[in-house]
């Protein structure tokens, strides 16, 4: 019976991962950001640069700047005026950084004007405990009603296969992320599919079909506007009736009334109907900080029976060569997955 003990510990023992391999798997999994925010602004920012410097974007570093200024100032004078608790300016980064990467203007001011309009309608415009619209979509449309001289140029990011690959990564990667990458991948699929549709009965070649799946404005909306956690429905089945919703509207809106910036206009109009969709189909609402506690909660779950962190790689180095257990063995299969992934 003892050397079967021993033998088992034996086991246990080759099997477990080097403590400097754990330490390595526990540093890179700790540079990950929780929130995925962080990585929206860390890629939006990145296709600014980008299409700023390759596409000639027609945006002045003046209007940037002051788009930014509006936006982050807004945000913060109406968390101070509401009282909100644990107030932050990610949200109102990416609302900025998605103004300036859709919206042009003629002046310097219209710009601001539109980030404070998208700011102040999460405040004013809310619904059941969340606010109705998508901000950036909601200060892209009310620029195009109310502000003279202003446009959407969609066509600014051309239909390069490459640059789409790179969209539907990085947008997939922060919808996951954010756990509503459900309603991008059904939105394209309903769009994509009536596009598809409009095709085959027209009898045209399948390159057009090919070059609208390759827009990278359409990717841009499909990953960063509507997957927006905090304006989709709450429920799967709502998210999935939303995302049939918009791609109806976009189609109709754009080859049945001929309109241009069908999909900002579908999201637009459809967004009353999220609180419709809530009502029939009730889940808990979404929220960030709730989702990063669940994020601790399940890493600390993960880390039970194993190391708790980088401060306990130090107590697993210094056993005794004859110290093991199989909840160390247990552990270092979790994190030789980690070290894999």
């Amino acid at each position: 019976m003892e050397a079967r003990a021993i033998g088992i510990s034996a086991d246990s023992r080759a099997g477990s991962p080097s403590p400097a391999r754990i330490a390595l798997a526990a540093r890179a999994r700790a540079l990950i950001p929780h929130d995925p925010r962080i990585l929206q602004i860390a890629f939006l920012g990145a296709l600014l640069a980008a299409g700023a410097y390759l596409r000639d974007f027609s945006l002045r570093p003046a209007q940037i700047a002051l788009t930014f200024a509006s936006a982050l100032a807004t945000q913060r004078l109406l968390d101070h005026l509401t009282r909100k608790p644990a107030p932050s300016l990610r949200s109102a980064t990416i609302t900025a950084l998605s103004l300036t990467l859709l919206l042009r203007a003629d002046s310097l001011w219209a710009l601001p004007a539109a980030a404070v309009f998208a700011i102040a309608s999460k405040f004013a415009l809310r619904v059941r405990g969340k606010h109705l619209f998508n901000p950036a979509n909601f200060g892209v449309g009310a620029a195009l009603l109310l502000l003279p001289g202003t446009w959407i140029s969609p066509g600014q990011w051309g239909s390069d296969v490459a640059l789409a690959g790179w969209l539907v990564v990085l947008g997939a990667t922060v919808a996951s992320r954010a756990r509503r990458a459900d309603i991008s991948w059904l939105f394209l699929a309903f769009y994509l599919g009536a596009l598809a549709a409009r095709v085959a009965w027209l009898g045209q070649r399948w390159a057009v079909w090919t070059h609208q799946l390759s827009s990278g404005a359409l990717l841009l909306f499909a990953f960063f506007m509507i997957s927006d956690p905090m304006t989709t429905p709450s429920h799967p089945k709502g998210r999935a009736a939303h995302a049939a919703l918009v791609a109806a509207i976009a189609y109709a809106w754009g080859f049945g009334l001929f309109r241009t910036n069908a999909v900002l206009w579908a999201l637009f109009v459809a967004a009353p109907m999220v609180a419709v969709w809530d009502v029939i189909w009730p889940a808990p609402k979404f929220d960030w900080t709730s989702m990063q506690g669940s994020i601790t909660r399940q890493q600390a779950a993960q880390d039970q029976g194993g190391i708790n962190g980088i401060d306990d790689i130090g107590k697993l180095a210094s056993r005794e060569p004859g110290e093991s257990s199989m909840a160390d063995a247990g552990a270092g299969r979790d994190l030789d997955v980690v070290a894999a992934g």
